[in-house]
C-alpha cells in the first residue's frame, strides 16, 4: 500500500470537444496546458487536436505534465479485427512516443453518441456473433497494446453497444483480464444504470483507469424526458466536474483506496466551454478534490 500512487489529471474535453470542433476552437494547446498547471493537475489525456509527439513532448516537458492516454474508436464489428488492429497499432505508436500508459478503447459500431438520436432510449445492441467478434478483437488489441508497453482500458459509453452494467458483465466474463482492462466512468455509469458503485465494487481488480464525471440530476431528468441526443444533453449541462453535481465521490474514492487502486483519476466533464469556463471548472474540481478527498473530509451523500 505504501507504494500506491494515484495521479490526478483533467481531460481536454472541458476546453475543446473532438466531436464538436467548433466549440472551444479558440482554446489552444498552450492555453489548455497552462490552465492545467494553474489548477495543479499532473496531466491530461490527449485530444484529437494535439500535435505530433515531438512538438507535444516539448510542451509537456516545459510544464512538467504527463499524458495518461488517449481515446481510440474501434470498429471491430463493422470493419473486422484485422482492420481495427492495423489502426490501433498506429494509435499505440503515438501513445508510446508521448510516454502515455493507457489506450482507451470504445467500440463504436452502431454508436449513436454522435447522432441526433435519443441517448436514453435508442442505444444499439449486438448479436451473439457480434459479441464474439468483439471479445476476440479486444483481446487482439490488448495484445498489441502490450507490445508497446500500454494497457488497454475499455470504456463503457452512453449510446454504444457496451453501456450498461449487464453489458459490461458480459464483456468482462468473456475477455482475458490480462489483455482487456476496464475504464470506470462515474458519469456514464450513473446516467446509464442509475447507480455508479456496483460497477466499481464488482470490477475493482479490472479497473485500470478512472474518469471522475459528475452529473446534474435535474438536468439529466429533463433531458431524459425530452428524449435528447448525447450531444444535446451534455450541451444542456448534464455533466459537470466533481463537487458540482449529485455524485458523492467520497464513496468512490474510499473504495478505490481500499482496493489499492494505482493509476490515473482523470476529471472529465463534457460541457460547452463558452458557458462553463474551463479554468473556473478545473479550479472547482481541484477545490473539491483537496477539501473532500485528499483532506479526508466528507460531503453529504445525495444519491
Amino acid at each position: 500500500m505504501a507504494n500506491r500512487k494515484i495521479r490526478w489529471g483533467i481531460a481536454p474535453i472541458g476546453w475543446r470537444n473532438d466531436d464538436i470542433p467548433e466549440i472551444g476552437a479558440e482554446n489552444t494547446l498552450s492555453h489548455l496546458l497552462g490552465d492545467i498547471v494553474v489548477a495543479r493537475f499532473e496531466g491530461t489525456e490527449a485530444g484529437g487536436f494535439f500535435p505530433e509527439p515531438q512538438i507535444l513532448n516539448k510542451e509537456l516537458q516545459l510544464r512538467n505534465l504527463k499524458v495518461a492516454g488517449k481515446w481510440f474508436s474501434s470498429y471491430i464489428i463493422r470493419d473486422g479485427i484485422a482492420s481495427a488492429a492495423q489502426a490501433f497499432d498506429t494509435h499505440c505508436q503515438f501513445l508510446q512516443a508521448i510516454g502515455a500508459e493507457m489506450a482507451i478503447v470504445s467500440e463504436q459500431t452502431y454508436s449513436i453518441q454522435g447522432l441526433e438520436a435519443n441517448i436514453f432510449r435508442d442505444k444499439p445492441t449486438f448479436s451473439k456473433e457480434e459479441w464474439k467478434c468483439l471479445y476476440e478483437g479486444l483481446e487482439e488489441l490488448g495484445a498489441i497494446a502490450h507490445l508497446y508497453g500500454l494497457t488497454l482500458a475499455f470504456h463503457p459509453h452512453l449510446g454504444t453497444g457496451v453501456q450498461t452494467k449487464a453489458e459490461v458483465d458480459q464483456l468482462m466474463a468473456h475477455t482475458d483480464p490480462s489483455l482487456v482492462s476496464l475504464l470506470y466512468d462515474t458519469g456514464h455509469a450513473y446516467v446509464s444504470d442509475g447507480a455508479f458503485l456496483p460497477l466499481l465494487d464488482d470490477y475493482m481488480d479490472r479497473i485500470k483507469h478512472v474518469h471522475f464525471k459528475d452529473v446534474r440530476s435535474e438536468v439529466t431528468d429533463a433531458c431524459r424526458r425530452d428524449g435528447l441526443s448525447f450531444q444535446q444533453a451534455f450541451l444542456k449541462g448534464m455533466f459537470t466536474v466533481p463537487g458540482d453535481g449529485c455524485i458523492d465521490f467520497t464513496k468512490v474514492y474510499r473504495r478505490l483506496i481500499r482496493g489499492g487502486y494505482d493509476g490515473w483519476i482523470v476529471v472529465e466533464a463534457e460541457q460547452d466551454p463558452n458557458i462553463a469556463h474551463p479554468l473556473e471548472y478545473a479550479l472547482k474540481a481541484r477545490r473539491y478534490i483537496d477539501s473532500y478527498l485528499l483532506a479526508g473530509g466528507e460531503k453529504q451523500a445525495t444519491i
